[in-house]
């Protein structure tokens, strides 16, 4: 197996962008801070006191009275939402999207939001990923998105708040005529903007992975709800990268929308906008061209919703290989400067770094060939641009090499399964399922679940230093239409064992000062106690989960993932929850939690008690808040 990589490094003091405002008792945005660092400078839980951390609450992620009065509703497990805590209150978006507001001390539900005047049912929906909240005192607001209406509520009582929009929502589809399409809908709220993302589609297109409407981002004012402006994010005619859609295959573009979540910067009135794939995801036939702006990261201005800069990561994408998360922002020492820096994990295991505020690379991006296609009809392009530093975060590539290898037996099974798909480096592009070769597709690395996801990575903007949770799951890229009858896309190895070495979850510490990484440890044990694996005394394996990072004054926390994760394969997350030592990787602190994590744990203050909340829940465990505090 690879060897484990664990470096003890002393973190350089002083290369922060300014100095840091004393840590405020609140997490007032889904990643902490507007910048999305998913960092806390709270520090109660330290060296000293983190053996006595126990879990102190526990409450469901549904008011167990909406169960018990629509007993019709089935939420599902995979609860996405990170709570809000501001003003001496927590906020959530519950399993199915009501905003319920709870005691910081003890998750006691405080109020829920309530039907809509004139609704008369309640309409199954799901947890947003993050609510937004502005204002202070008696004046707070939160937003919040469900179904096709984006909502504002009074933070004290849960009421409409009438001035906004009508009665208190705005109809986000553009007619009647249209549903929305949402997954965990996040909106941000900058200055008086509110920027909200989206998909609408039109009525009886089922399929949102098939041509439909593009994901326009847009702004509205926040007292009224009216629309400001509207972000194209498929070029129309007479708008730049327009021509990047080729046979006026603009008109069919479909997703290329912000499915997680935003970014800002109020000082330069940016708002960062990472933009996920176009349709279909691994066949682009029907849309020859780069597709911008697919798989780029744009700055808008948040007044005007002008682009100020934009950069694409991926050209024609085939793999599913959206922006799954915002650019985390921060001022770090690049070569010794100073800069803005916007960093931008991906599911290609990349991390990106530019200038925030001009949209400049940090370090070089490199034009390089990859291997073209060999799908009928297909147009791939020639080149894909890859960052000089940081080094990729996880495996890129489908070779014999990056087998699993643990004994003879298991490395020819791993052979004999590669062999019967297409594979190679990095962009090797899907292939045709029935095509005159008798592959069934192209098995590639990473897959589009990461790498990286939703869940992103956290910066410590003391350092300059990033955290990256990731996972090692190679997928199946072929022609979406033409599909063998096994329909399962990631892949199973010998025994049902990963095909490819571990770790097959990891979190890897960089330096974004210098693109040096610091050290890499597996996530987890992984599974070895399988029958293939349980006598070969092996190190810890990593758990292939979706697992979300916090980060504070003197840890890193970060959970599994579980299996109810969306797309998560065989032996995928667990229940251990931990706190690692952000200069080596080692672990400190370790619970299980019951059930795997499935939200991004997040921290605050609350009547001198420093909580950290988490959501879990399973397949067969239903979704609940866990939270720990020092006893």
């Amino acid at each position: 197996m690879q060897p484990k990589l664990l470096i003890t490094v002393a973190l350089a003091a002083g290369l922060a962008a300014a100095a840091h405002a004393a840590p405020g008792p609140d997490w007032a945005h889904f990643g902490g801070d507007i910048g999305d660092t998913k960092y806390s400078g709270l520090n109660q839980i330290n060296p000293a006191t983190i053996k006595r951390l126990k879990v102190v609450w526990r409450a469901p992620a549904l008011d167990p009275a909406v169960r018990a009065e629509n007993p019709t509703l089935t939420p599902s497990n995979n609860y996405r939402n990170a709570p809000l805590v501001t003003g001496g209150i927590m906020y959530i978006s519950n399993q199915i999207g009501q905003v319920e507001a709870r005691d910081p001390a003890s998750g006691k539900l405080l109020w829920r939001q309530g039907l809509f005047p004139g609704d008369t049912r309640l309409a199954p929906a799901a947890a947003a990923r993050a609510l937004a909240a502005f204002g202070s005192g008696a004046n707070i607001r939160i937003v919040t998105a469900r179904g096709p209406w984006l909502f504002m509520l009074d933070a004290k009582t849960g009421a409409y708040v009438t001035s906004f929009g009508t009665g208190g929502r705005v109809d986000l589809r553009d007619d009647p005529k249209t549903v929305f399409s949402w997954n965990a809908p996040s909106p941000i709220v900058v200055g008086d903007v509110i920027v909200i993302g989206g998909q609408p589609i039109a009525t009886g297109i089922a399929d949102i992975n098939r041509a439909s409407l593009a994901g326009n981002v847009r702004g509205y004012d926040v007292a009224s709800g009216k629309l400001l402006w509207t972000f194209h994010t498929v070029p129309h005619p007479g708008e730049p990268g327009h021509e990047t859609w080729e046979n006026n295959s603009w008109l069919q573009g479909g997703k290329t929308k912000v499915w997680s979540a935003f970014s800002a910067d109020p000082k330069l009135g940016l708002v960062y906008l990472p933009l996920s794939a176009p349709a279909s995801d691994y066949y682009g036939v029907q849309r020859p061209g780069d597709n911008l702006y697919s798989d780029s990261l744009v700055a808008l201005d948040v007044k005007t919703g002008r682009k100020v800069w934009h950069y694409q990561l991926v050209h024609h994408d085939l793999w599913d290989y959206d922006l799954p998360s915002p650019p985390m922002l921060a001022d770090i020492k690049v070569n010794g400067r100073l800069r803005k820096a916007a960093i931008q994990v991906t599911k290609m295991a990349y991390v990106f770094a530019f200038d925030r505020a001009t949209g400049e690379p940090l370090f070089p991006i490199v034009e390089t060939p990859v291997a073209p296609t060999t799908m009928p009809g297909e147009k791939s392009s020639p080149t894909q641009p890859i960052p000089v530093k940081p080094a990729p975060f996880d495996r890129q590539g489908m070779t014999d090499d990056n087998l699993i290898d643990f004994t003879p037996a298991l490395k020819a099974e791993a052979q004999a399964i590669l062999s019967r798909y297409v594979h190679g480096p990095m962009y090797t592009p899907p292939s045709p399922a029935d095509g005159p070769d008798g592959k069934l597709g192209t098995l590639y690395l990473p897959g589009w679940v990461g790498g990286a996801n939703w869940t992103g990575a956290a910066l410590d903007p003391e350092t300059g230093v990033i955290y990256v949770p990731s996972v090692t799951v190679p997928w199946i890229g072929r022609n979406n239409y033409k599909r063998p009858p096994e329909d399962k896309l990631y892949m199973d190895g010998p025994q049902g064992l990963p095909m490819v070495k571990p770790p097959w979850g990891r979190i890897t510490a960089i330096d974004m000062n210098s693109g040096d990484h610091l050290w890499m440890v597996p996530n987890g044990n992984g599974p070895r106690d399988h029958p293939a694996l349980k006598d070969l005394n092996l190190p810890p394996l990593g758990q292939a989960g979706r697992a979300a990072p916090l980060l504070t004054k003197s840890f890193l926390f970060i959970g599994e993932g579980d299996m109810v994760g969306l797309s998560m394969p065989r032996f995928s997350g667990g229940n251990m929850f931990r706190a690692y030592d952000k200069r080596t990787g080692k672990i400190m602190w370790e619970a299980d939690l019951g059930a795997g994590t499935t939200s991004p744990p997040v921290t605050y203050m609350h009547k001198g008690k420093q909580y950290i909340v988490v959501g879990v829940g399973g397949v067969n465990h239903p979704a609940e808040l866990v939270a720990m505090s020092i006893e």
